[in-house]
């Protein structure tokens, strides 16, 4: 068995082909986990080298590592490709095809056309002997993905085949990788280096020679899918924590640390199960430990950090603070103190401000890319007020629920993430919530603004809620607007929502059986199909007055021999008035004692907007740079 380090030129100069078997499963990654994440990577590596050209570093451009493919080579046929059947690593090799050739477009739209070509070489196999046959392609891809493949790598007319990830991976390294080109700034201003010629050669290399696969050939062995096996499902898998831990301890040894005393001090609790154990995340499975790990150095370097880059990120990040015993025993204090920390998120309180933010920000909106702001928040090295807190949480958080309502995209949010961590130490603790609040009200990026009330309240109504955002998060939300009813006057009880609620259409979603009077032409229907998933047609109710409720009619006369899910003859509202005690509900009931309409639909949103823009309060007036 072989195992190399191969650049996309080793790989794919020359008439090689690789195939990918029909039966492996269809293209899966996606921009926010992968594709975002490897174009980063591409631009580091290519602004390295114009520095490395403009003379502004002496080192060698480091090389970056994307992982390994598992391939077999058939034996060669004389004036033939050469041909390699890719057991593992079809969603890397794939997305490096993709990422090549919409680069090659980019480029040669520049008019550097020996540049272009030498793109072109590692995508296609130019004979005229593979002209119209699949081995024109350097990679064949599965049997779901291949029409999608074929269109992007050699588009032949429209595309008529829908979505496809294919399709959008082409299309969005093509588009960054013009905007590259052309010299536009980022999201945060920054321009490229270099000039228009700097950043094609320095692109390319990137691509060429700076990207490195560890290739394994399993040729000439009788049983290659239990090498496969071998090499991806036996034994335990070594953590990053684990090559950190080593390199601490070796470092311990060499500056005369207390090694065995830190064993038990700063480290032990690590190889505790609970560390260990694999949460999900995306798409991706982790450790614990690697994941609290990544966090931790995001927040201490104020950097993105990747999963693969941990290892190498913490040793540069610790090796000057670990020059003395001394100095390596207050980083592994701090380590051991933002660790405890961490291990008690799961266990906060969900009345308390870094409760709530954990439960609905990280755990309902899933986005864990703001761990590192709450854990330096709570940080005790950083000795942050509880009112700082409280008000830097409730931003952040408000920023998250509003654009999540609006479907904003978060691609942005791992960097704007670190964006606050540098701002955060510029200012004092006793600033920290007030620079966070205005900070995000000074955003005007897309993908970085804070919805004001007035966009909120414009906006809102006529989204489609229901179907596009989950229905956990449209429970927190609809929950925290009951709870603000609440709060408008102590003559409510003080008792606690119900666990469990679902979410109901008051117009129900089957309209079509009861509600149909007098019959909608289709642009109506269209209009209410919209309207009956925006959020003022949404409550909640129990489970089972949810099954009750089904689409039955509003009104007792409209439900007159109706059998259907109990409560013979009974209509929607009269089951709402008997069974339910939530606030809301009880005013949709008292407010429209014979009818719910498409009218009372906008009408409630317009309120469940503004008692939104109360719970999750906006951006400082006036701070906003614009919609």
């Amino acid at each position: 068995m072989e195992a190399n380090p191969r650049s996309p030129r080793d790989l794919f100069e020359g008439k090689e082909h690789y195939e990918i078997p029909a039966f492996q499963r269809l293209y899966v990654w996606n921009e926010e986990d992968q594709w975002a994440p490897l174009w980063d990577d591409v631009v580091r590596v290519a602004e390295c080298h114009i520095a490395f050209q403009l003379g502004q570093r002496t080192e060698k451009v480091p090389p970056h590592f994307l992982g390994a493919v598992v391939y077999e080579t058939e034996p060669p046929v004389t004036g033939g490709v050469t041909r390699h059947k890719v057991i593992d690593g079809q969603q890397r090799m794939t997305t490096l095809q993709l990422l090549l050739d919409a680069v090659q477009e980019a480029v040669a739209a520049t008019g550097n056309e020996l540049l272009a070509e030498a793109l072109e070489d590692l995508i296609l196999n130019k004979q005229k002997a593979y002209v119209g046959q699949r081995e024109r392609f350097k990679l064949w891809p599965s049997q779901t993905d291949r029409d999608a493949f074929v269109h992007a790598m050699d588009p032949q007319g429209d595309w008529h085949g829908g979505e496809h990830r294919i399709l959008e991976a082409h299309a969005f390294f093509r588009e960054e990788a013009q905007r590259w080109l052309s010299g536009k700034p980022d999201e945060e201003g920054e321009l490229p280096p270099g000039d228009p010629t700097l950043r094609v050669q320095g692109l390319c290399a990137a691509l060429t020679d700076y990207l490195v696969l560890v290739a394994i050939d399993l040729s000439g062995h009788d049983d290659a899918q239990l090498i496969f096996e071998t090499l991806n499902d036996r034994g335990t898998p070594l953590l990053k924590a684990d090559l950190i831990k080593n390199w601490v301890f070796r470092r311990g040894e060499q500056i005369g640390g207390d090694v065995d005393r830190w064993a038990v001090t700063h480290w032990a609790d690590f190889d505790d199960t609970w560390w260990r154990e694999e949460i999900t995340q995306g798409r991706a499975s982790r450790s614990r430990v690697d994941i609290f790990l990544q966090y931790w150095l995001t927040m201490r370097i104020r950097d993105e950090v990747k999963t693969d880059n941990a290892f190498r990120a913490f040793v540069d990040y610790a090796q000057p603070l670990m020059d003395t015993s001394e100095s390596a025993e207050e980083l592994l204090g701090e380590l051991r103190k933002d660790a405890d920390t961490y291990r008690s998120f799961a266990n906060l309180d969900a009345a308390t401000p870094q409760g709530r933010f954990h439960t609905r920000v990280i755990e309902t909106m899933e986005l864990a890319a703001t761990t590192p702001v709450l854990l330096w928040l709570l940080s005790e090295t950083n000795e942050i007020p509880a009112d700082q807190v409280e008000l830097a949480l409730a931003s952040v958080e408000s920023w998250v629920i509003r654009r999540t309502l609006l479907r904003l995209t978060s691609k942005d949010v791992n960097r704007f993430m670190v964006a606050i961590l540098k701002e955060l130490d510029q200012v004092p603790a006793s600033k920290a919530g007030q620079r966070v609040r205005e900070y995000l009200s000074e955003q005007g990026a897309d993908a970085r603004f804070w919805p004001d009330d007035e966009t909120f309240k414009r906006a809102l109504p006529d989204i489609k809620m229901y179907g596009n955002i989950r229905q956990s998060r449209l429970r927190v939300v609809l929950a925290a607007v009951e709870q603000n009813l609440r709060d408008a006057s102590d003559m409510y009880e003080a008792v606690p929502l119900p666990e469990g609620l679902s979410i109901e259409h008051v117009m129900p979603r089957g309209w079509l059986t009861h509600w149909n009077e007098p019959p909608l032409n289709p642009e109506e229907a269209a209009r209410r199909e919209w309207l009956v998933d925006t959020i003022g047609n949404l409550t909640l109710v129990t489970k089972s007055l949810n099954s009750a409720l089904s689409n039955r009619p509003w009104t007792d006369e409209s439900a007159v021999g109706l059998k259907d899910g109990g409560e013979p003859g009974k209509g929607k509202r009269t089951l709402l008035d008997a069974f339910s005690l939530l606030i809301m509900n009880k005013q949709i009931v008292q407010a429209h004692p014979g009818s719910w309409t498409e009218q009372d639909i906008l009408a409630r949103s317009g309120a469940v907007a503004q008692a939104i823009c109360q719970v999750w309060q906006g951006p400082a007036e006036g701070r906003q740079a614009s919609e």
